[in-house]
C-alpha cells in the first residue's frame, strides 16, 4: 500500500508534547495559513535560528540537522549570506535588462556540466525547472506522455503535481502519465539496467496503445522518494535510450542529488554515464535562497524558442544570481565533493555497524551524503518503527525523515559541510534511540 508522502513524519493534531506556547502558535498558524500544509515530527519543532549543520529551538536546544537539503552548504553560509546582502545593495532586477551577472552564473554553472548541454533557463524553484521542462519536451517532440516511478515526487505545480505520485492519492495523476516501479533490485530481476528499461518499454507501449505519443521519461537520478536507489552506476543508461528511441526525451530531475550530493560527481547523473537532455536544478542552488534552473542540449530548446517566448520576474534575477555564483564558489574552494564523499562513506559505515547489532536497520543504500536506510521487522517494511526512530531523534537533538512508498525507509541527508564528529554525533544518537 503506498503512503501519501505528505503524511510520512507528519504532525497529526493532538499528538506529541507541545508546549502551551507552541499549542497556540500551531493554532495560530492553521487559522493563517489554512488547512493544506504540514508539519514535520509528532512534535513539531519551533526553529529560530541556524549555523552551519546546527539548528536552536526558541529555548535554544541545539538539534543536527541531517535532514535539510536546501541549506545544503550549512545553514546561513558567511560567503553565501555575503554575496547575497552585496548584489541586494548594488541591483536586483530581472533578465529583461542586460546584465552580466546572470551570464556569469550560466558560464559558472555550465562549465560543470558536459558541453552537450550548454544552455541554461533560470527559474526560482525546482517546480517552475520541471514544469517548464515538460514545455519544451512537449513542444520538441509533439508528444505528451510521460513516465515517471510509482513514488516519485517532481513538485507543485499543477502539470509537476500531477506526475508526482508521493504526493498521495488526494491528487490525481496527469491522464497522460505512466507509472514503473522503482530501480530497486530486490524487485527487478536480472540486470537492473535492463530491467529497469523493460518497465519503462512497457510504459512506452501502454501509451501508445492508447494513441498518446512518449514526450518525457523523468527521474530523480537518486529517487529519493522511492527510498534512495543509486546503485549500481550506469543502471539509468538503458532506459534513457528506450525513451529516445520511442521519440522522447530523457529529464534528469537533479534537484535532490545535484550540487555534488553523492560525493562522487556534480549530478547524479554523470555516475550514469549519459548525457540528458534536460536537466532540473532545484532546492541547494541558492543554500536557501529561491534559485533554480533548467540545463538543456540547445536543439531540444530550438522549436520551443522559435515559437514562444520565456520570462520569469524573479528566475535569474541578479541577487539569484550572485547567491547561486556564491554556492558554486563554496562548493569548489571547501572541496565539498570529496568531503560527502569521505564522510559520507564513514556515515555509510557506521550505519552498518549498528546493523549488526540492531535487527531494525535493513538494508542500506547511500552515495556521498545520501542516506535509504530500511526500517524492517522480521525482513519486512515496519513504517511504525520507522516513525518511532525518527521521533525519538528529534528529541535527542537530530532531524532526519522517513520516505518510500510504504514509510520504512530513514532519508538521511545532512548538510554537505557534515564532519567526521558530527556524523558520529548522528550514529551514537541513532544508536541510543534503537
Amino acid at each position: 500500500m503506498k503512503r501519501d508522502e505528505t503524511m510520512v513524519n507528519a504532525y497529526v493534531p493532538g499528538q506529541g508534547h507541545l508546549p502551551p506556547e507552541d499549542q497556540a502558535l500551531i493554532a495560530r498558524r492553521q487559522r493563517l495559513l489554512g488547512p493544506a500544509y504540514r508539519l514535520f515530527y509528532e512534535t513539531p519543532v519551533h526553529l529560530v535560528r541556524g549555523d552551519g549543520v546546527w539548528l536552536y529551538d526558541a529555548h535554544g536546544k541545539a538539534y543536527l540537522d541531517c535532514y535539510n537539503n536546501v541549506a545544503s552548504l550549512g545553514h546561513c553560509h558567511p560567503h553565501v549570506i555575503a554575496a547575497t546582502a552585496r548584489q541586494a545593495g548594488i541591483y536586483a532586477s530581472h533578465t529583461r535588462y542586460l546584465n552580466e551577472v546572470v551570464l556569469d552564473c550560466a558560464e559558472k554553472l555550465l562549465s560543470h556540466f558536459p558541453p552537450e548541454l550548454s544552455n541554461v533557463m533560470f527559474t526560482c524553484t525546482g517546480s517552475e525547472a520541471n514544469d517548464l521542462a515538460l514545455r519544451i519536451a512537449f513542444a520538441q517532440t509533439g508528444g505528451t506522455g510521460v513516465i515517471v516511478t510509482q513514488n516519485a515526487y517532481h513538485g507543485v505545480t499543477h502539470t509537476v503535481a500531477g506526475l508526482s505520485p508521493s504526493l498521495g492519492s488526494g491528487v490525481a495523476l496527469g491522464q497522460h502519465v505512466r507509472t514503473i516501479p522503482a530501480p530497486d533490485a530486490a524487485h527487478l530481476t536480472g540486470d537492473l539496467g535492463q530491467a529497469f528499461a523493460a518497465e519503462v518499454q512497457k510504459a512506452i507501449d501502454d501509451l501508445q496503445r492508447h494513441g498518446i505519443k512518449p514526450a518525457v521519461l523523468i527521474v530523480d537520478t537518486v529517487f529519493s522518494s522511492d527510498g534512495v536507489f543509486a546503485d549500481p552506476a550506469g543502471f539509468l543508461k538503458p532506459a534513457a535510450e528506450a525513451i529516445r528511441q520511442a521519440g522522447g526525451l530523457f529529464i534528469a530531475d537533479e534537484v535532490q542529488p545535484g550540487f555534488g550530493r553523492t560525493g562522487s560527481h556534480w549530478w547524479g547523473f554523470q555516475r550514469h554515464g549519459l548525457i540528458p537532455d534536460m536537466v532540473s536544478l532545484g532546492k541547494p542552488m541558492g543554500n536557501g535562497y529561491p534559485v533554480a534552473a533548467l540545463v538543456l542540449r540547445p536543439e531540444v530548446l530550438a522549436e520551443f524558442g522559435a515559437k514562444g517566448r520565456y520570462f520569469n520576474t524573479f528566475g535569474g534575477n541578479a541577487v539569484a544570481a550572485a547567491t547561486a555564483i556564491a554556492v558554486m564558489e563554496v562548493i569548489e574552494q571547501e572541496n565539498l565533493l570529496q568531503n560527502a564523499a569521505t564522510v559520507g562513506a564513514h556515515m555509510a559505515e557506521g550505519l552498518r555497524a549498528l546493523a549488526q547489532r540492531h535487527a531494525a536497520l535493513g538494508p542500506l543504500r547511500a552515495t556521498g551524503l545520501f542516506f535509504g536506510q530500511d526500517i524492517t521487522r522480521g525482513g519486512e517494511p515496519d513504517a511504525k518503527e520507522a516513525a518511532r526512530i525518527v521521533n525519538a531523534l528529534r528529541d535527542a537533538g537530530v532531524l532526519i525523515s522517513a520516505t518510500g512508498p510504504k514509510g520504512h525507509v530513514l532519508k538521511i541527508r545532512p548538510p554537505l559541510i557534515l564532519q567526521k564528529a558530527e556524523a558520529d554525533i548522528f550514529l551514537d544518537k541513532l544508536d541510543q534511540v534503537l
